[in-house]
């Protein structure tokens, strides 16, 4: 059985429904996991996307800022909702998923850019990023194995951690999302949850990955300045069952896109 997993920063769900409802008409995955969302729940477009074929949704969002939901064609069981670092953002969402015999915990999260200025101590922002990542190192990739759910981690986690993951590794060293603080701190989270990096798994390390281009340049795809800030990871025991990932570098074009593009995960069990 096939299964697949697409997650997209898709920076205001009802500014960009048409995109949305393109993606799950053209490419249908299983799941859809959307972050930045910018909408409350009683005003998330849940009807619209039921009648694609999306019975199961489920939602965390707030009123103009972030916000997270999962879109799927399969049952959401025991969803949760955490608040990390005690804000009260809507930055974390996960359920459980019934997939060809087994149960699948997706994780999908929005983590904070961490503002401009790479300093803590006179930029709240980047504060709370750090705080935010610390906090993500006690999710564990195999803490649910031994009652037999595997797991998923998806999202727009603002760091390109690997020098091919962003346009100039010595240009951007000082630039929030890929300091060494900031990667050192998302190499950590994986190290310490046993997390696999699915993407490079795939994409071999020495090639580049970018997943979001800024709204700032003329010409995104000639000037192609990008930075891979969009990841898909897994338990150990999910990875010998990928069989691909696709960055739809395309959805940058697309009239009033987001700044991030969707990507794709499939597997076969």
């Amino acid at each position: 059985m096939g299964f697949s997993i697409a997650t997209w920063n898709i920076n205001s769900v009802r500014l960009r429904l048409p995109l949305v409802r393109s993606l799950l008409t053209d490419h249908a995955p299983d799941l859809l996991c959307l972050q930045e969302t910018k909408c409350p729940n009683d005003a998330f477009p849940t009807a619209d996307l039921k009648k694609l074929g999306y019975d199961h949704i489920a939602i965390h969002g707030q009123k103009g800022y972030h916000g997270v939901a999962l879109i799927s064609r399969l049952p959401l069981e025991d969803v949760q909702r955490r608040d990390y670092c005690e804000k009260g953002d809507t930055r974390h969402i996960s359920a459980i998923l019934p997939v060809a015999g087994r149960k699948i915990r997706v994780h999908n999260f929005y983590v904070p850019a961490g503002g401009d200025e790479p300093d803590p101590d006179v930029n709240p922002k980047f504060a709370h990023k750090l705080d935010f990542l610390q906090e993500m190192k006690a999710l564990h990739s195999q803490a649910e194995n031994a009652a037999g759910v595997s797991s998923i981690l998806v999202g727009d986690l603002n760091i390109a951690p690997l020098e091919t993951d962003v346009w100039s590794h010595k240009q951007l060293l000082k630039v929030v999302s890929h300091t060494p603080v900031e990667t050192d701190g998302l190499k950590e989270v994986q190290a310490k949850g046993g997390w696999v990096d699915l993407m490079r798994q795939h994409i071999p390390e020495d090639e580049k990955i970018f997943t979001w281009w800024s709204y700032r340049a003329r010409d995104w795809d000639a000037s192609d300045r990008g930075r891979r800030l969009d990841h898909v990871w897994s338990s150990p025991d999910l990875s010998g069952s990928l069989s691909d990932v696709t960055v739809m570098r395309e959805a940058r074009g697309w009239e009033r896109p987001s700044d991030h593009v969707p990507v794709f995960a499939r597997f076969d069990f």
